[in-house]
């Protein structure tokens, strides 16, 4: 099915076109909503979540762009969404753990993570994760379509709507980031 039929059908409210849009397009969201929450069921709830607003919206998609890319500036978005709704969960979490009391975590526990510890226990995928983490936003994105998705310089300005100058740029500044960040955490870990 062609891409403008299948917008078409879709737009008619056809289940068939539907399916073979999510079979078309699935594993595509999903690799790279993985690429940037590094959880599977993370991942899989933003798949369903952008097949949604695919569904949804597809009355508003005004064709200036490829459905392809379309999608992927949603799964981006919606990826990005799931990332600070982690970041503020997790920081209310720290919160309400700091001011517990020794009774209220049990004596002689503390609730919040010793450092040293936590970096013994960090393999290389989680310093790596770690790392992807701390990036802006804009160079997680670039990072992640390059590397987790393989798309061209090109297709990532499109995605992205920058120029192709603007992906170099943040492809290198991601790289070197990352490389400082890898090498701050294995300077500690070996110490």
């Amino acid at each position: 099915m062609k891409e403008q039929e299948l917008i078409e059908e879709l737009k008619l409210g056809n289940q068939a076109a539907f399916r073979h849009l999510v079979e078309s397009y699935q594993s595509m969201v999903v690799n790279t909503a993985m690429g940037m929450l590094h959880n599977m069921a993370d991942a899989e709830d933003v798949a369903q979540e952008v097949f949604i607003q695919v569904y949804n919206s597809i009355y508003d998609f005004r064709l200036e762009s490829s459905l392809k890319t379309w999608i992927y500036r949603i799964t981006i978005t919606r990826s990005l969404n799931a990332v600070r709704s982690k970041v503020r969960k997790s920081f209310f979490t720290r919160l309400e753990d700091f001011f517990l009391t020794k009774r209220e975590v049990g004596i002689g526990e503390s609730s919040l993570p010793n450092p040293q510890k936590r970096l013994e226990e960090m393999d290389h995928s989680d310093a790596i994760q770690s790392a992807m983490n701390t990036l802006p936003d804009n160079q997680k994105v670039a990072f992640t379509l390059s590397k987790y998705e393989d798309l061209s310089y090109k297709e990532i300005a499109e995605v992205m709507q920058v120029s192709k100058s603007s992906v170099e740029s943040l492809l290198y500044r991601a790289k070197v980031n990352l490389q400082k960040k890898l090498l701050d955490y294995y300077k500690n870990f070996n110490e």
